[in-house]
């Protein structure tokens, strides 16, 4: 073969990974620093931070991004005009306009109303040149979606703006997160294709010529031309490529992936050599969706989080810092201001303030841009005026500004994007004690010893004390996602909490003790991993697998996917008939309803269409050598040992296409 070159921007780091098809392995790697407001910077950055002279021999190109999860928890996107027909909405579902039509199908997939064609068209002529996109959801259009196919020809006929419909993205009941799913799809067009273009055209400018894939929040892949419709399926893209890039550089088919990031750590689950699936569709800021992708519990510790001294107390929050050994990369003078800031006597500060108003001496806060509220007060105005400056802490800014340092409501400003800060987190760690080296460590040792002075322990103490706390905190979240995946259930309660934490710390209680031991291993993905996941797998009295090239686990995870489609059938026999040898049916897809003299004349005809379907799905997703796999899922209803005979309730057919993007089988050897 050929080479592929895998791309993952995180919230962090963007990672590259060049891959050799014909090895199976990675040639090249390197990182860099997520450029939020122009990704294409950081990406340009990691390809070239590799250093490699064979770029031009890349044949194909796969981004995994956080991009599209971002964007709906932040509420960007395009303005979005929703059509519902049938029946009214949650009015939480955030959108720019939106009517309410007659229409609508039951159960059954006939019409419970006709279709108010006059107002559809009406709304869309009103709002054509008002809107960026369309979105159309119509009671039930996943048992007929006869009702949402006319509109969004009506949409076509009227103006060239781009249209989703809900039943085009799942066929699961639940109308309120298929509408929400169309929405969040529609408001995403324009950002996943200012994403693709921005990296077709670093690719361009660094002479590869190749065809370039998305990946989908289930971990497989697909062409631009079908993320350009359905971009709201890469949702929770990045932490699916660490699954995948998990398996590729271990070989295990099973196993506990915790990916520890800048931002986060996402914890999933390697089942038969797939990721484990979230069978009711993603739940992203608090919204449950229709989009099926990987099952993954994310926690708000990463390198990047903040470690806060107030008093004797050490605390870490989930709140995302710019480490101090970046800081002092970028900024020269950082260091001789931490060494003064180190020099003053610490200020008492109210144990009562909320963690975020906490203030550090060795913290700086960066301006991100200026933007006049009226909300602001005249003191965080002036703030922000000497933020233009450069970075400053609270106490420069009290003794520049001749304000108190509690005057300044930054919690608020960070809320409002106008602010982000420098501080102390686990990265600083270890830097500071050697362990990975890749920025200031001189800005790490400053700020550890000034904080264990806080602290009343020696630097080493510190750092121990903050690792563990680390540590534990990891390893807290594992147990809750091991015990929600077993149970079902969220831990709740005294007895659930006290179990796990004598687990986790080994501390024994007056009576008894705990220890708990997984039975799969565990899988680090991450620049720091080693630094945390060995004492967490001793704990659990497990494997740890640290692959090579780990640190772009999620990198070599996006170029070595597969492209999937499925499409699941629904078969239900008539009303009264299933105790019938071979009933006549109903049959629902996301193509038609239709109708059917027997279950097994349905399934022949849901068996030939379907693969049809999903094969073409795949060969326009960028997929060759495409093979089909055909699951049958009876429904059945019994009568007892007394009594002879089952009901058939429903037959459902899930079909799957499976295939490697066409330019994988190039051929080629290797170096």
């Amino acid at each position: 073969m050929s080479l592929g070159l895998g791309i993952d921007t995180g919230g962090t780091y963007t990672d590259a990974a060049l891959f050799d098809f014909t090895c199976n392995e990675v040639i090249a790697k390197a990182k860099s620093l997520t450029t939020r407001d122009d990704l294409s910077i950081g990406i340009s950055k990691a390809i070239l931070n590799m250093s490699s002279d064979r770029l031009p021999e890349v044949e194909l190109v796969s981004v995994s991004s956080t991009l599209a999860t971002n964007s709906i928890v932040e509420g960007k996107g395009c303005r979005v005009a929703l059509l519902v027909i049938g029946r009214d909405y949650d009015r939480s579902i955030p959108v720019d306009v939106v009517t309410k039509i007659a229409g609508g199908h039951n159960l059954a997939g006939n019409e419970a109303e006709p279709l108010d064609a006059e107002s559809a068209a009406r709304f869309i002529q009103d709002h054509a040149d008002k809107v960026d996109a369309f979105a159309i959801s119509s009671y039930l259009s996943v048992r007929n979606p006869e009702h949402e196919d006319r509109v969004k020809e009506m949409v076509k006929k009227i103006c060239s703006k781009p249209v989703v419909c809900g039943h085009e993205l799942s066929s699961s009941l639940g109308f309120n997160e298929r509408t929400l799913t169309s929405v969040m799809n529609a408001r995403l067009i324009p950002i996943i294709a200012e994403l693709m273009d921005s990296v077709k055209k670093v690719i361009g400018d660094l002479g590869i010529d190749a065809p370039m894939m998305i990946v989908k929040g289930d971990g497989s892949m697909m062409g631009e031309k079908v993320a350009i419709t359905r971009p709201v399926e890469t949702i929770l893209s990045g932490p699916a490529s660490s699954l995948t890039g998990a398996r590729m550089l271990t070989g295990e088919d099973d196993g506990i992936v915790m990916d520890m990031g800048g931002t986060t750590t996402d914890i999933g689950i390697l089942r038969g050599g797939h990721p484990r699936l979230d069978p009711e569709g993603a739940l992203i800021g608090g919204r449950r969706t229709r989009v099926l992708a990987a099952d993954i519990s994310t926690s708000g510790i990463g390198g990047d989080s903040r470690f806060v001294v107030n008093g004797r107390k050490l605390m870490i929050t989930s709140l995302r810092v710019i480490p101090l050994c970046i800081g002092a990369t970028q900024m020269p003078d950082l260091i001789d201001r931490l060494k003064l800031a180190a020099d003053r006597a610490s200020r008492f500060t109210p144990e009562s303030f909320d963690i975020d108003n906490i203030i550090q001496d060795v913290e700086f806060f960066v301006l991100l841009k200026d933007r006049r509220d009226p909300n602001l007060s005249d003191n965080d105005r002036a703030f922000l005026e000497l933020l233009h400056e450069g970075p400053h802490s609270l106490l420069e800014a009290n003794e520049k500004l001749g304000m108190h340092q509690f005057s300044f409501n930054v919690k608020r400003m960070e809320e409002m994007g106008l602010i982000t800060r420098m501080g102390l987190t686990p990265t600083d760690l270890l830097h500071a004690e050697g362990s990975y080296v890749e920025y200031s460590a001189e800005a790490s040792r400053i700020a550890i010893e000034q904080q264990a002075r806080r602290l009343g322990v020696e630097p080493g103490e510190f750092i121990a004390l903050a690792k563990k706390m680390v540590i534990e905190k990891l390893s807290m979240e594992l147990l809750l996602k091991l015990m929600q995946e077993e149970t079902g259930k969220d831990a709740e309660g005294v007895v659930a909490l006290d179990l796990l934490r004598k687990s986790i710390t080994g501390t024994e209680g007056k009576d008894f003790g705990c220890r708990i031991s997984l039975n799969k291993p565990i899988i680090g993905i991450g620049a720091p991993v080693g630094a945390y996941f060995p004492t967490i797998a001793e704990r659990f009295d497990t494997r740890l697998l640290l692959p090579e090239h780990a640190e772009v686990g999620n990198a070599v995870g996006a170029i070595t996917g597969s492209v999937v489609e499925k499409m699941d059938i629904l078969i239900k026999p008539k009303a009264g008939m299933g105790t019938s040898v071979d009933p006549p049916c109903t049959l629902f897809s996301t193509l038609e309803k239709r109708e059917f003299d027997s279950v097994s004349e349905a399934a022949r005809y849901a068996v030939e269409t379907g693969s049809r379907h999903v094969d073409n799905l795949a060969r326009v997703a960028g997929a060759d050598s495409v093979e089909i796999k055909v699951e049958n899922h009876d429904s059945k209803f019994g009568f007892g040992q007394d009594y002879d005979g089952e009901v058939l309730l429903e037959k459902h057919i899930l079909i799957t296409a499976v295939g490697k993007p066409r330019q994988f089988y190039a051929g080629g050897s290797c170096r």
